[in-house]
């Protein structure tokens, strides 16, 4: 009996600090992104990495049916070789991404949010052309994934300044 009162305790004691720091659920009633989700519209993708990014978003964000936000960006990307062969041959590459965006208001188009995020994969170009072609395109979809969850994580933490529910 005395070991589930210990138990307890600690159960009591590790809790503690938790709820002095504030700590609340993000999509939690009352959390700070509470109406984000389902209200951001996307600009529209063109080309594919495009796709990808936008397509992360909006599992992410959900697809509004009529939005309160739009969510403008502009994606770069660029490879470099990072391995190289005794023949000169590149063996592998890094695909570096960044993308900057800006939220804006639906109705008045005024900027509510804005920032920059950045992030790298890397592929292999061993094999035939078909697979390093096919290594790159997964490359470049997961940087895509990577950069849009980056995205959504500053829209959360910066959510408690621009969005009124």
């Amino acid at each position: 009996m005395l070991s589930s009162d210990r138990r307890t305790f600690l159960i009591l004691a590790a809790a503690l600090p938790l709820s002095a720091c504030g700590f609340a659920p993000a999509y939690g009633p009352g959390g700070q992104a509470t109406g984000l989700l389902d209200r951001v519209t996307v600009d529209a993708p063109e080309n594919k990495d495009d796709f990808d990014l936008v397509e992360r978003l909006e599992e992410r964000l959900g697809r509004p049916a009529a939005a309160a936000f739009r969510l403008s960006y502009r994606v770069e990307v660029e490879v470099e070789g990072q391995a190289i062969a005794q023949d000169n041959r590149i063996n592998r590459y890094q695909v570096i991404g960044k993308v900057a965006y800006t939220l804006h208001d639906a109705g008045t188009d005024e900027a509510l949010s804005s920032g920059k995020v950045s992030s790298f994969t890397a592929y292999s170009a061993f094999g035939t052309s078909v697979a390093a072609a096919a290594s790159e395109s997964d490359a470049r979809t997961r940087l895509m994934r990577i950069l849009a969850d980056r995205i959504v994580t500053q829209l959360i933490a910066t959510s408690a300044e621009w969005n009124r529910p």
